[in-house]
């Protein structure tokens, strides 16, 4: 997803990432990626496959290069685990032994705590193609597993790395729903402006005709006020309706907004008033001197005959 700001300091604390033996450049390029995004920069190779530096892994880390950087790589996992006082393995399947199994959400608690405590922490990762032997999660302190389908539990590693990371920023934040930003505060509509875009739909709505047949209008009404009653709109989506509303009340697709005033649409005005518009357009296209009263000029019964 878009929208780093790369102007702001960059988060560097937090468990090193330790990759067993990786395959791909272009995952360990996405795992630098999801490690940037969520405030992790430390990642630790053991003996990757294609050696490194690698071009592939710089361009999958889509610029989180401070990670790629500052990777170390090293020729055993005992070597890479030397300085750390607890690392967590992951893995997808059950293993023999006397380890705590945890969740990745505890996880992220369990690092969080013994991080305040000073104590430097790692995860440990396994191969893409089948994880981690045995004899590597002894290495560890506890194990934390991923709650997946137990017949689809395999996850990339990238994926896993994300979720680790994730679950680390999570468990800093003093509410744990917190978000970087937020929507617009908008006021809460009050009743009376509600009531008014009720009367004001009603109306319009009732000069087309929809409240049909007549003794079903309560009941339409009913319905209509508890659809727009429901959403609980702030003023500003009122305001909104409203034009909405008035625009369509206004216009119609035979006089459609910008072919004149609305008042141009005889079909707009009341019967009386039409008529009586008609009449005022009659009399103003009247050649001049006409007049219907006057008795016509010549014929039987005048004073010309």
């Amino acid at each position: 997803m878009a929208g780093t700001d790369f102007q702001r300091g960059l988060m560097t604390a937090g468990p090193a990432i330790i990759l067993v033996e990786p395959q791909l450049g272009e995952n360990i390029g996405m795992v630098a990626r999801a490690m940037a995004n969520f405030g992790l920069s430390e990642l630790r190779l053991v003996n990757p496959r294609d050696g490194w530096p690698s071009e592939k892994a710089r361009a999958a880390a889509s610029r989180a290069d401070h990670v790629i950087d500052a990777v170390t790589v090293f020729d055993d996992l005992a070597s890479a685990l030397a300085d750390l006082n607890f690392v967590f393995a992951t893995t997808a399947r059950q293993r023999d032994g006397f380890k705590s199994v945890r969740g990745p959400v505890e996880a992220g608690r369990v690092l969080r705590a013994r991080h305040a405590m000073g104590q430097r922490t790692g995860i440990l990762f396994g191969r893409e193609r089948f994880g981690l032997y045995n004899d590597e999660v002894g290495l560890a302190d506890e194990i934390v597993t991923f709650p997946v389908d137990p017949d689809f539990s395999s996850l990339n590693i990238a994926q896993a790395a994300l979720l680790m990371s994730y679950e680390w920023m999570k468990s800093g934040l003093e509410d744990e729903t917190k978000t970087n930003f937020s929507g617009p505060d908008m006021k809460p509509a009050s009743k009376e402006e509600l009531h008014g875009l009720f009367a004001y739909l009603e109306g319009a709505l009732e000069a087309r005709g929809y409240f049909r047949p007549a003794p079903k209008k309560p009941k339409m009404v009913d319905n209509l006020r508890a659809v727009l009653t429901r959403a609980g709109f702030a003023e500003p989506e009122l305001k909104v309706l409203r034009g909405i509303i008035s625009s369509l009340d206004r216009f119609s697709p035979a006089m459609p907004r910008g072919d004149g005033s609305p008042g141009d649409d005889p079909r707009r005005l009341p019967a009386a008033a039409r008529a009586g518009k008609a009449e005022a357009e009659r009399q103003a296209h009247k050649p001049a001197g006409d007049d219907e009263d006057a008795p016509p000029l010549g014929g039987k019964g005048t004073d010309n005959d």
